[in-house]
């Protein structure tokens, strides 16, 4: 037996503002941050669940306070009973009665909560010597079910429903799972896309991507129509007319707004629009659906549980949806999306880029390409070049794909170099250049 001994965390930021990295119409200069998690036993293998919270700066110091509120959780306990039902591990954080009180299953305290079990999984998946991806795939459709949490589900996915669609998808896995291997699994790119960026950078990386083989490109639209008509206008002219080019409001507009321009963009032919408005608004997404067809609707970035997933989804808020793998409850949670998307038959793009986000979301994805929905046409990941230098075993694209991680773990384990040089200390001038 063994048990945890440690939880130590850390508020890491990065300075991407200097450069406009990230910047959109509502997020003008975002500092990518991780509030971070290791875990530690008493094993003697030198194994450690590694995990973070994505943010993007100011109130880091916040998340990382919601991940000490759970030590209490953790200190002590016993690692193979933990890592042995992971079900019930995660059901004993969301399901703390305190604990609840401050969501339930929303906001900082619950995205803590996702990055105690991201750990858990990292840990897990290292201890089996394989990739979570693969880890996952590898078990059975009844030990996947046993992970979800039903509750407020059952109006939209049972039990008996989630188990008939991995059942389904497990005849193919061994083939899945070798392809995988081969190709990698598809990739987007929002790298051209910044509002910060000047219209020159624009026009070379639109063409960039083209050449570096990726499928789409997203930009970032709506703090001026005008500007967004100019900026879509150049990168159609560098891409051509028939690539997909995806654009992104990042909740800026009401939902009159919200139809009326995106129907003025729509002589760029948008391959879909993410977060047009509030990620809460389940029937303003819906009504945004209907005024803009044939333009698809993306969301789910800052989507904060799996019924507001569900909601969407009843309602036809959704065309696209974009899991991101720190917003949620954990891998837990976001395998309940993934059932759900595959009930409701809708895409799955998963939403990156900022720091960890490829490294981590990748795995749900491929584990979805095997194990659930058992196709990789019409999906992608996001992919944005920053910040993986940073991480043990970084994210690699090429020719426009993920190359598949083969390494044990989550990915989600950053270089202690890194995490020295980066932990914040009140002003970004004391951080490396």
């Amino acid at each position: 037996m063994s048990t945890i001994v440690s939880v130590n965390t850390r508020d890491i930021r990065f300075p991407t503002s200097l450069q406009l990295d990230g910047s959109d119409a509502m997020n003008p200069d975002p500092d990518y941050s991780a509030a971070y998690l290791a875990i530690r036993t008493d094993a003697g293998d030198g194994l450690e669940g590694h995990a973070f919270v994505f943010t993007i700066g100011r109130g880091n110091e916040v998340q990382v306070a919601a991940l000490e509120a759970l030590r209490g959780h953790l200190i002590g306990r016993d690692v193979e009973e933990l890592l042995g039902d992971m079900g019930a591990a995660s059901l004993r954080l969301t399901h703390d009665s305190q604990l609840r009180w401050l969501g339930p299953e929303k906001g900082v305290m619950h995205m803590a909560i996702g990055a105690v079990v991201n750990a858990l999984w990292d840990l897990r998946a290292k201890r089996a010597g394989r990739p979570l991806w693969q880890h996952l795939a590898g078990l059975s459709p009844e030990e996947l079910v046993s992970l979800v949490d039903f509750r407020y589900l059952t109006d939209a996915i049972t039990p008996s429903e989630a188990l008939g669609i991995l059942r389904a998808a497990e005849p193919g896995r061994a083939e899945r799972t070798a392809r995988l291997l081969e190709v990698g699994y598809p990739a987007y790119t929002t790298t051209p896309g910044w509002l910060g960026y000047s219209d020159e950078k624009l026009e070379r990386l639109c063409r960039e991507a083209v050449a570096d083989g990726f499928p789409q490109i997203k930009l970032k639209v709506g703090a001026s129509l005008e500007d967004d008509i100019r900026r879509l206008g150049i990168a159609r002219r560098a891409v051509g007319p028939d690539f997909p080019v995806a654009i992104d409001a990042n909740q800026r507009w009401d939902v009159a707004d919200a139809i009326e321009w995106v129907n003025a963009l729509a002589e760029f032919a948008p391959a879909w629009i993410e977060e047009p408005t509030s990620p809460d608004d389940v029937l303003g997404h819906a009504a945004i659906a209907r005024g803009i067809e044939p333009v698809r609707v993306a969301t789910g970035e800052h989507v904060q549980n799996r019924i507001v997933f569900k909601q969407l989804l009843q309602a036809g808020g959704m065309d696209v949806m974009q899991i991101d793998a720190t917003r949620v409850g954990g891998v837990n949670e976001n395998i309940a999306n993934l059932l759900l998307a595959a009930k409701f038959g809708v895409l799955v793009c998963p939403h990156a880029g900022g720091v960890g986000l490829c490294e981590a979301v990748q795995h749900l994805s491929m584990f979805d390409y095997v194990a659930v929905s058992g196709t990789m046409d019409g999906r992608m990941i996001e992919y944005v070049d920053h910040l993986h230098e940073h991480f043990v075993t970084p994210t690699i694209v090429a020719r426009g794909r993920y190359l598949t991680p083969t390494a044990p773990g989550a990915g989600t384990e950053m270089l202690a170099d890194s995490i020295d040089a980066y932990t914040w200390r009140g002003a970004h001038a004391e951080a490396p250049a």
